[in-house]
């Protein structure tokens, strides 16, 4: 299930206005015009801020999420119409042969549960072409990113258009082996709405993941550092074996 901050109208409408700085985003458009890449599945597409990226560029693209608030987002930004939009998860999805799959951000790290991750890896293998590619990423446990989610460090109120300021910061609720539980808060200054969204990421360490992917028919090529967060994130590229 998706996080509230995906799930509700409101915090979905302001999520990309909140963290507009995209740049995370243009490494995988790099990857996928390097590859020669003309059809991609974008898993977790969210308020569609990447697939829109690789529509620009005349690519073929599908979203799916299971948020239908962000989707709806997505629907109503320019260009919507080039991008096919899909309510789900991986198993909402039709017959595909993609050359790409891509899980940008959180995504695979918000797959928490261990059979929902093989389902998601299971399902990104079946529609992708023979030799096609996954790229993916996840934080890197060692830098324990965690230790920072807290107020002091994550403070922040941006003023809007149309919404008025927002005041917004994360807290660190509990860390349980590789499962990081935290929650975000969101104070609209305009009428003193209060909302709040938990999440839990999984941080695997690289063996597990090179593990997943050997088991699901992928074989890793390459783990390498995020161009934006050296240190912090590991991208990991497979192709279909």
């Amino acid at each position: 299930m998706a996080d509230e901050e995906f799930r509700h109208p409101r915090l979905a409408a302001v999520h990309d206005l909140l963290e507009p700085d995209r740049g995370d985003l243009l490494p995988y458009r790099d990857l996928a015009l390097g590859l020669g890449a003309e059809r991609v599945l974008d898993i977790g597409c969210g308020t569609g801020c990447f697939a829109l990226l690789l529509a620009d560029h005349g690519l073929d693209v599908v979203g799916v999420d299971p948020a239908e608030a962000s989707v709806e987002v997505a629907e109503r930004r320019p260009g919507a119409d080039r991008v096919r939009w899909i309510r789900g998860d991986v198993t909402a999805l039709p017959p595909l042969r993609v050359d790409l799959v891509t899980m940008t951000a959180n995504v695979a790290q918000a797959i928490a549960a261990p059979e929902a991750w093989r389902r998601t890896l299971r399902g990104a293998h079946d529609a992708l072409r023979p030799g096609g590619h996954l790229v993916f990423e996840t934080r890197d446990p060692a830098a324990r990113a965690w230790e920072t989610w807290n107020r002091a460090a994550t403070h922040r109120v941006v003023d809007l258009p149309d919404v008025g300021a927002v005041e917004y910061w994360v807290d660190l609720l509990a860390v349980d082996g590789p499962l990081v539980t935290f929650r975000w808060t969101y104070l609209f200054a305009a009428n003193g709405q209060r909302l709040t969204s938990e999440s839990t990421l999984r941080f695997r360490e690289r063996p597990e993941v090179q593990a997943d992917l050997t088991a699901q028919g992928f074989r890793l090529l390459d783990v390498r550092d995020a161009p934006d967060r050296p240190g912090r994130e590991l991208v990991f590229l497979a192709r279909q074996a």
